[in-house]
């Protein structure tokens, strides 16, 4: 939205006594460093004992739908911290979505569903995103700027936990070495990544 329509519909929702809380899209990366730490043991405990959905992903999913603003609200009526619709809040029994707690408890459900149905992490977020019906029509990620925008930004700050290739081989004595490092792989010679 452009500055100047932004500034006409806050006006206008204050003018009829509404506050719309909206997450700082520019908030510097310090400031949202803080904002994650916040919520950190939550977001951890939670995904723990629902297991599943890494913590990671939530941490990345929380960041660029609210920028970790609890009381957010977008112009779709997605609201929280996970912003979730009040169809989804409430099929995953989130009765405020404004509880930090409630709202990651029925973020976290909602993405353990997405995983179950989807294999690829850049599904499960395109229906996060943009719906379910939105993947099913197109037959994988919609032609949505927005969505594809989103996808590309989560998965870039998701950090997720990489599979460490085990190289093992002998050396000149004919001794066995294993290691994760291919530069002592290409110092010491041969190749057998297990």
């Amino acid at each position: 939205m452009k500055t100047g329509a932004s500034k006409r519909v806050v006006a206008g929702l204050a003018a009829a006594g509404i506050l719309l809380l909206l997450p700082a899209a520019g908030a510097p990366a310090g400031a949202l460093e803080k904002r994650k730490a916040q919520y950190d043991d939550l977001v951890r405990s939670i995904t723990a004992e629902i297991g599943g959905v890494d913590a990671a992903l939530v941490h990345a999913v929380i960041r660029h739908e609210s920028a970790y603003n609890q009381w957010a609200v977008s112009k779709a009526g997605a609201q929280g911290l996970m912003q979730l619709m009040p169809a989804t809040a409430a099929a995953y029994g989130v009765k405020d979505v404004f509880d930090a707690e409630e709202n990651i408890r029925g973020g976290v459900k909602f993405l353990k569903y997405l995983m179950r149905i989807y294999p690829e992490d850049d599904k499960v977020l395109a229906a996060y995103n943009a719906g379910q019906g939105a993947v099913k029509k197109y037959n994988g990620i919609p032609p949505y700027a927005e969505t594809q925008t989103y996808i590309a930004r989560v998965l870039a700050t998701y950090n997720k936990p990489k599979k460490t290739k085990i190289y093992e081989f002998r050396d000149a004595s004919g001794k066995t070495i294993l290691t994760n490092d291919p530069r002592m792989v290409a110092q010491l010679g041969g190749i057998n990544p297990k």
